[in-house]
Order: structure tokens, then sequence, then C-alpha cells
């Protein structure tokens, strides 16, 4: 893994404007994990109308490196119903849920997804939110590793069969 330049990143809100390159990075995303047999995402989800609701509700955020979008992720303090079966480790009405997360591949590798995550962990804990909370495809390795390795503990799983008959699985990362 090569070091980052910090001073080249910087994470902002998305803008409709960001939406064409968001969806191309996202289809880029889609294409290269088919090709690693991580039937995650396809031609259906994410679907362009998830990304736009995502910016109307302030929740989706771009990586930039110099002044290219290189990735994005939703953010948000709203628990979807289907998290409501997991035992999460803190009963807490404010926890963060972190969806999509996506690094454009010709950039994976360098720890723009570690940086992603440690700015989301630094924003909840500014906002006193208790934990991040997130899922990953169960058979998406080497996502259930990022999570493992950066502390995030597996506390079940649950099931999209929209897109899979396969579980994804749930995490938790509590803030002190």
């Amino acid at each position: 893994m090569s070091s980052i330049n910090y001073t080249n990143l910087k994470i902002r809100k998305a803008v409709l404007s960001d939406l064409h390159e968001i969806m191309r990075i996202i289809s880029l995303c889609t294409k290269h994990m088919i090709s690693k047999k991580i039937f995650q995402w396809d031609e259906n989800y994410p679907s362009k109308n998830i990304f736009k609701e995502d910016i109307d509700n302030g929740y989706l955020m771009v990586l930039l490196l110099e002044s290219d979008i290189i990735g994005c992720v939703s953010v948000s303090n709203v628990m979807d119903d289907f998290y409501k079966k997991i035992e999460w480790k803190i009963k807490s009405n404010n926890s963060l849920y972190v969806h999509r997360l996506a690094i454009n591949p010709k950039f994976q590798g360098n720890g723009y997804a570690k940086y992603v995550m440690s700015f989301i962990e630094n924003i909840g804990k500014k906002n006193n939110s208790k934990s991040v909370r997130l899922d990953t495809f169960s058979l998406n390795e080497k996502n259930n590793k990022f999570y493992s390795n950066l502390g995030y503990l597996k506390l079940g799983h649950i099931y999209f069969r929209d897109q899979s008959d396969m579980p994804f699985n749930c995490y938790e990362k509590l803030l002190k």
C-alpha cells in the first residue's frame, strides 16, 4: 500500500452535478466486483435514483483527489428498518450508518477507503454519535477483512433478496 498524500484529498457533500461521475465510478466498481465473482452490485443496485435521493437528503459525500472525484459514500443517522433485527452492541438512536462506499478501482488499494472511514468516524465523534454501523456482502472477503481490521465487530447478518440469496454481514464500531 502506498502512502496517501492527505493534502491532495478532500471530502465534501455531493451535489447533483456530481451524479454523472458518481454513476461512472459505481459502474466501474460493479464491473470490477463481478470480475472477481463478487455479485454484490449489479445493473439495478445501486441505482441513480438512490444516489439522487442521497444527494437530496444531504447524505452523499464524494472523495476528491485534487479536483477529481475518485469515490463516494452515503452517511446518515437514520437506521433503516432492515437493521432493526440486529443486536447492536450499544442501544442507541445516535449512530451513523454507512452505505455504498465506492472507490474507483483505479485508485483502490491505496488507503483511500480507510481515509473515508476515518473521516466518518471523526464526524461521529464530533457529533457525539455512539457508533458507526454498516453492512457488506458476506462473499466480499476483501471488504469483510477491511472492516474487521478497522475495529468493526461483525454482529449478525441481513438479506437483500433482490441482490443475492447470500447474506450481508452487519458491523458496528463503538466511538469513544
